[in-house]
């Protein structure tokens, strides 16, 4: 009975040699005693159930002890497998999985410990690197959102406990990684659009760092831990700042391009030294380029406008104290270039009349120098217009020179000497010549092209007052007068070696040379070798048997002189059509006059 519940075989029998020996130990004291039987019996009931007890007791807590081992090994078990979910450790076998059966509970409990305080490590070590990528990210996300306020990763972290695995910790890179990306194209994008304000705050002479500021303070400042913020409000800001910059940089060019304008409109008005020019130089150089290419600091700044601006108001100023010096020499300048190109100047901008209008007050010599400016570019536009039949009047009066000279030669009775140079003249006689058959058709032409001209442009073409049609007219009638009397004057010639030969042939002898050498001419006629006597060229009077050809030079000629008075003195009109009469009239006389007849030996 006492051995019961004993562990070992060899313990329970030793145990029950010696409770067997105590037993009888006991009972033979009982018996030395004296107790009677019932009361040994009695004593050994009682020792028994106290053996009883103890027995009961120890059991109770090896139970005890057996099922606290068993829940340890299920708590183990369940936070490896916790463990396990969480870090995505799927291929690790638990190891009582295995022994479950065979292994007592303290091995089982002794096996899962390691393997749980190895995944603990491990666990800690992923939640501090998924602490500091959900620390970067929340950081980075804040930056982008322009967010300050960044949310502590552990405790956000903390709700996503169950899901350490490698997989999420690779997403989280991955997010990490894009948001990094972000960060770095928002950065540049910021970076280079502050380099743009400042740039263009440079150019148009603003505050950089004031404008940065406004659109948001970390732009500008460089406090330890201030980061600079990338988020869309930041962009878009920067995005305005530089529309409003570059529109204002636009507006500004324009303006000192309007006021450079009138700046180089005075400078040509008034003669400015080059020096004096050049002290504007640096800003008027900016107009060379375009509004977009300027990049110069404090170029189109409000200083510079303003200081253009004042250039321009004093030489306003300036040029209204000489305003009447200016308004004569635009008209000197207005004369000089219709003498050029043969127009008449408007008469009612004569100098005379400018100078009694400015000193009695009755016109603005702003308003009198606009005007005489107005008729210079339109003397300029006509005279463009003009320019194709001014080549061929230029052509034609060539010809005419050429033909001049030809006459001249012809009647040189050395030019077949051989002198110096008569082969260079015998050779431009020849140009001449072929020169002079083309100057019918050129005037022709040139009457076509002058009449297309007069259609299309709906007035009358003038050369120096007169039209030009009739100048040509006249020049063909003034032509074929001559013809006609060079042909009378050959009829005449001929007549006269007739008679000649007459008297030669009844006196047998004929003139002495000296005495023809020495008849002398009268009345525009020049005597021959034979005693003949011919037209002397180029005379134009009533009396003269040959008339002058009529081409622009005559009646520019006619005029130049009045014209040079005209400007110096007057600028009373010139009467063209009184000059046209009395041509015409000289013409007619000339060409109904017959050359006289020398007196008959």
């Amino acid at each position: 009975m006492l051995a019961f519940g004993s562990p070992n075989c060899n313990n329970i029998g030793f145990t029950s040699s010696s409770c067997h020996t105590l037993r009888r130990e006991l009972q033979q004291i009982w018996t030395d005693i004296g107790e009677s039987e019932s009361d040994k019996d009695r004593m050994l009931l009682e020792l028994e159930r106290e053996c009883m007890e103890v027995y009961r007791r120890k059991v109770e807590e090896a139970a005890n002890a057996k099922a606290r081992l068993h829940q340890s090994v299920a708590a183990k078990e369940a936070e490896l497998a916790t463990l396990m979910a969480a870090l995505g450790e799927l291929n690790i076998n638990s190891p009582i999985q295995s022994e479950k059966k065979s292994a007592p509970l303290k091995e089982q409990l002794g096996l899962i410990m390691p393997l749980v305080d190895d995944l603990k490590a491990k666990k800690d070590e992923r939640v501090k690197q998924f602490g500091d990528i959900k620390a970067q990210i929340e950081k980075i996300t804040g930056e982008i959102s322009g967010c300050c306020n960044i949310v502590n990763s552990l405790s956000s972290l903390n709700l996503e406990e169950h899901d350490l695995s490698m997989r999420k910790l690779s997403e989280c890179q991955s997010h990490l990684l894009a948001l990094q990306k972000e960060k770095s194209v928002r950065i540049q994008r910021v970076l280079y659009s502050v380099n743009e304000v400042h740039t263009l705050c440079g150019v148009l002479g603003l505050d950089f760092s004031k404008t940065v500021s406004n659109v948001h303070p970390s732009l500008h400042e460089t406090n330890p831990g201030q980061y600079t913020n990338i988020s869309d409000s930041t962009s878009e800001g920067l995005d305005q700042a530089i529309l409003g910059l570059k529109t204002e940089r636009k507006v500004r060019y324009q303006k000192l391009k309007d006021v450079v304008g009138s700046l180089f409109e005075l400078w040509n008005l008034m003669d400015t030294m080059r020096e004096e020019r050049s002290k504007l130089s640096r800003i008027i150089s900016v107009l060379d380029i375009s509004e977009s290419e300027v990049v110069e600091p404090g170029v189109l700044s409000l200083e510079v406008i303003q200081q253009v601006s004042a250039e321009v108001e004093r030489l306003n100023k300036l040029k209204a104290s000489r305003m009447k010096e200016l308004v004569m020499k635009r008209r000197a300048e207005l004369e000089d270039l219709c003498y050029k190109t043969h127009i008449q100047p408007d008469q009612s901008t004569a100098a005379d009349k400018s100078s009694a209008m400015i000193d009695s007050g009755l016109v603005d010599p702003c308003e009198l120098l606009a005007n005489i400016e107005a008729q210079i570019n339109n003397v300029k536009d006509e005279a463009l217009s003009r320019k194709e039949i001014m080549d061929r009047i230029e052509r034609w009066l060539s010809a005419c020179d050429e033909e001049n000279w030809l006459e001249d030669y012809n009647r040189d009775h050395t030019r077949y000497s051989g002198g110096r140079g008569a082969h260079i003249n015998l050779k431009r006689a020849e140009r001449a010549r072929i020169t002079v058959t083309k100057i019918p058709g050129m005037v022709d032409s040139l009457i076509n092209k002058t009449l297309a001209w007069e259609d299309e442009k709906q007035k009358l073409f003038l050369y120096d007052g007169v039209r030009l049609v009739s100048i040509l007219e006249d020049y063909k009638v003034s032509r074929h007068q001559k013809e006609e009397e060079k042909k009378r004057a050959r009829d005449q010639k001929k007549l006269q070696d007739m008679l000649l030969a007459e008297k030669e042939s009844i006196y047998g002898s004929r003139p002495s040379p000296r005495r023809s050498s020495s008849f002398r001419k009268t009345n525009g006629y020049h005597a021959n070798g034979n005693g003949s006597v011919t037209p002397s060229p180029r005379r134009n009077s009533v009396g003269c048997a040959t008339p002058e050809l009529s081409t622009p030079r005559s009646y520019s000629g006619r005029q130049n002189t009045y014209f040079k008075e005209m400007r110096r003195l007057s600028t009373a009109p010139l009467n063209f059509v009184a000059i046209a009469k009395e041509d015409t009239m000289s013409f007619s006389s000339i060409g109904g006059s017959e050359p006289e007849s020398p007196p008959q030996g």
